[in-house]
Parts: C-alpha cells; sequence; structure tokens
C-alpha cells in the first residue's frame, strides 16, 4: 500500500540528511521532492500545493531541537500536515435513529455491492446490530444474484422484489419492512453506471428523497486516483453525501484518492476495504493512514487485529500447558490458524515499525503456512501429542505424506522445540529469564 509514495518521500528527507539546521535554501529542494512526490501519487496540482506550502511555512517557523536531525522534524511536520489534510480524526458512521438507513452510491465497477455485504458483516458483529441488506440495482444482470449470495455467506437477510423495476419503490418497501420486523439497520446497494450521467443522478436523488437515510456514502475505488477525486465531487454536488468509502485500498501504491479526496470534496473518508473476504474493512484513520504512508508502521491495527483472534479461555488453557510442559502441535497449529485468521502476511509485516520499507521487496506468500500445516496433518495423533516419538522411519513417512522433504520436517521439529522452550520460559520465568537463555543460546 503506497510504496511508490513512501520511496518518493523517504529520499525527499534524505536531502535534509547532514544539514545542521532548517533553512530556505536547503529546505526548497525537499519541497519540491515532496510536490513532485505527491503529483506522482495523482494528487491533484492544486491541493499539492497548498500542501506543501503549509510544510514550507511551518517547517520555516520551526527551532530544530539539539536531539533531532532537520530530516527527522521535517518528517514530523510532513506527518501532522497529512493527517490534518486527510481529515484529522476518524468519523464515526451515524446509526441513528431507528432503523438506520444507510444508501450506498458510487459507479459501476467501484466494489459497491461487494462494501455492502462487508459493512453489513462488520456492523452485525462489532456493533450488534441486526442489518437488512436491500437490492436496489434492477439493471445490472445479476447484481441481485450477487447481493442474495453474499447476504447468505454473512448470514443477513436481503429484501429484493421479484419483477419490480422502480428502485425507489423498492427502497420505501424495504424501509417499511424492517420497521414492520424490527430491524434497526438497512443498507441499500443501488446502481452504477460506467460513467456519471443525469438518469442515474436522478435516480439515486430521487431513492434519497423517498428514504431519507441517516447515511450516505459513496464507494469508489482508491486505484482510479484522481478520477475517484473528481467523481466523489460530481456525485456530492447532487447528493451531498456524508461519508467516502475507498475500495481496494490494498492495490493502491499511489495514495492519490486517500490524501486528497477530503481537501476537494470536504467530506471524511469512513471506511476503506482492503482485500476480497467480507472482513476485509477498516475504519479509515487518517493519523494511522499517515503513519503508514511515512513507514512508520501501524502497531494499533496490528494489535487491534490480534485481538480480534483473541480467545481468552484458549490463552488461559495454554498457558496452563506451556507451564506443564505439554504445548502439542495441535496447539501449534491452532496459533498458526490465529495468525492467519489477522490478514493478509505482508499487509500484516508492514504494520511493524521500520519493517515495511525493509520488507518491500520481499515476497511473501500468504501460502506460506501451507507446508507446516501439511507435515503436522500428516503426523499421527499420538505423534502429534508427543514429538519424541518422531524418530527417523516416522520423518520419513510424515515427509512422503506431505510432499515435504525430511530436512523440512527436521526443521519444522526444531522450530516447535524451539518455541515451545521459549514460551515456556517466558510463561515460567519471566521475559528476563527468556532474554538470558538467548542471548546463552547465541554464544554457543
Amino acid at each position: 500500500m503506497f510504496e511508490g509514495l513512501s520511496d518518493r518521500l523517504d529520499r525527499a528527507f534524505k536531502l535534509l540528511k547532514g544539514q545542521g539546521r532548517i533553512t530556505e535554501i536547503n529546505v526548497a529542494e525537499t519541497i519540491k521532492e515532496i510536490r513532485k512526490a505527491l503529483l506522482d501519487a495523482d494528487v491533484n496540482y492544486a491541493t499539492a500545493k497548498q500542501f506543501t506550502d503549509k510544510v514550507k511555512e511551518t517547517a520555516m517557523g520551526q527551532d530544530v531541537l539539539k536531539s533531532v536531525s532537520p530530516g527527522q522534524m521535517m518528517v514530523k511536520i510532513v506527518h501532522d500536515e497529512l493527517v490534518a489534510l486527510m481529515g484529522g480524526d476518524k468519523v464515526e458512521i451515524n446509526l441513528k435513529p431507528s432503523p438506520a438507513i444507510i444508501l450506498m452510491s458510487g459507479l459501476q465497477g467501484s466494489g459497491k455491492t461487494t462494501f455492502s455485504a462487508k459493512l453489513a458483516a462488520y456492523l452485525k458483529s462489532k456493533k450488534g446490530r441486526q442489518i437488512l441488506l436491500v437490492a436496489c440495482d434492477v439493471y445490472r444482470p445479476a447484481a441481485v444474484d450477487q447481493i442474495k449470495v453474499l447476504g447468505e455467506q454473512i448470514g443477513v437477510q436481503v429484501y429484493s422484489e421479484e419483477g419490480v423495476t422502480d428502485p425507489v419503490k423498492i427502497a420505501r418497501n424495504a424501509v417499511a419492512y424492517a420497521k414492520q420486523y424490527g430491524i434497526n439497520t438497512v443498507i441499500i446497494d443501488t446502481a452504477g453506471r460506467l460513467a456519471v450521467d443525469e438518469e442515474m443522478m436522478k435516480e439515486i436523488s430521487n431513492i434519497h428523497q423517498a428514504v431519507n437515510p441517516a447515511e450516505t456514502l459513496f464507494v469508489v475505488d482508491a486505484m482510479t486516483g484522481q478520477d475517484a477525486v473528481n467523481t466523489a465531487k460530481a456525485f456530492n454536488d447532487i447528493l451531498n453525501f456524508d461519508g467516502v468509502v475507498l475500495t481496494k485500498l490494498d492495490g493502491d501504491t499511489r495514495g492519490g484518492a486517500a490524501i486528497s479526496i477530503k481537501a476537494v470534496v470536504d467530506k471524511p473518508i469512513k471506511y476503506v476495504g482492503i482485500g476480497e473476504k467480507m472482513d476485509a474493512i477498516d475504519v479509515f484513520y487518517p493519523q494511522r493512514m499517515a503513519d503508514r504512508i511515512l513507514g512508520m508502521g501501524d502497531i494499533v491495527s496490528l494489535v487491534e487485529k490480534a485481538q480480534e483472534q483473541f480467545d481468552e479461555d484458549e490463552a488461559r488453557k495454554l498457558q496452563k500447558k506451556l507451564a506443564k510442559d505439554q504445548f502439542t502441535f495441535d496447539d501449534f497449529l491452532k496459533q498458526i490458524h490465529q495468525v492467519k485468521k489477522m490478514g493478509n502476511m505482508k499487509d500484516l509485516v508492514g504494520m511493524i515499525p521500520g519493517m515495511g520499507k525493509a520488507m518491500k521487496d520481499v515476497e511473501i506468500d500468504d501460502n506460506a503456512f501451507k507446508s507446516i500445516e501439511a507435515i503436522i496433518y500428516s503426523m499421527t495423533p499420538q505423534e502429534r501429542n508427543d514429538p519424541s516419538l518422531l524418530n527417523g522411519s516416522r520423518r520419513q513417512r510424515i515427509a512422503n505424506g506431505s510432499g515435504t522433504s525430511v530436512p523440512e520436517v527436521n526443521k519444522l521439529i526444531k522450530q516447535f522445540e524451539d518455541t515451545r522452550k521459549m514460551m515456556k520460559m517466558v510463561t515460567t520465568g519471566g521475559a528476563r529469564n527468556a532474554l538470558k537463555q538467548m542471548k546463552q543460546m547465541k554464544r554457543r
């Protein structure tokens, strides 16, 4: 995500390396490079110029602390201005009154229908809402079927009307249905077209007037860059929507839409789509996004993802097992499955401060755990519970059964034993004792 922009900004900050202080002369080249980086990221010229003018003005008024280099000070200034440009604070979705009606708008191909289902899944699991998805795209072939399949996948009811071609009528009837059955959240998926046209705008405007939504969201493909910003402006002039949803952000190496859409439309980005799975949705935090753009990682999001998969009862059971030296390959497998549920491996590594840049050219395959799982699944239940049984002939059988080699099986068994020892030390003797043991292991 945003690799190109991150690299260019990093090069711009290096121009100040070795400088004793920030002056108008030595900052000029850095500002010029930052502006070029933003333009290459498909940020419009007016926004890029306004941003760099503000950065320069702030930089020239700063006293550089003795403990901080001019380059580090510039990173801090750019970071703070990026946060402000993208909206400052996160903005929550409005879910009042009941039923809260959320109207989805956007062009065809922006991922609107898929995101409607993702939002439904998110509000159901994270906010405890009862959701009704409404199929109001009566033009696109199989649009109704698509939302029905997604609704079934996430366990959410879908409202549609066979043979009815008036989306305003469908939307109005869906709201009445939600009121009748006590459903507190209605998400209306509307039709999109390949380009902004009068007919589409009139239709969605009519739906808006008919249902009076608590929240109108504009869904746009982040990878279309400046086109996304221009389309958002056209929709906002008609609809006056409440917030923006950026889909396919995980594939956006430039970042132009994320950076400039708030400045141009003056509406907050509320959610981002970061993958194909139904749980690949994040609330948009300007602070965290600025951290990631500048290679500072996003440790808060990483911890939140870990907590989502964290089971307190399982953790207590695991702690007892570790204390008694009863950690098995089945437990090891459970830990792997929890990590996999957290999301794309390269994205997770990128959230660790400093790791994004270090790993940018390294391919991290999401199937990296496949051979490990295959090896463990090729063991008998007795072997998983008691690795001491794994003699040479058993290891050969496991290698044959998993499609791997004996050295790979040996490597996994050693990793397992090292992991078990380390986790036991942390559980029983504390982190300090574990650190001492690690140092001794390195000396051997």
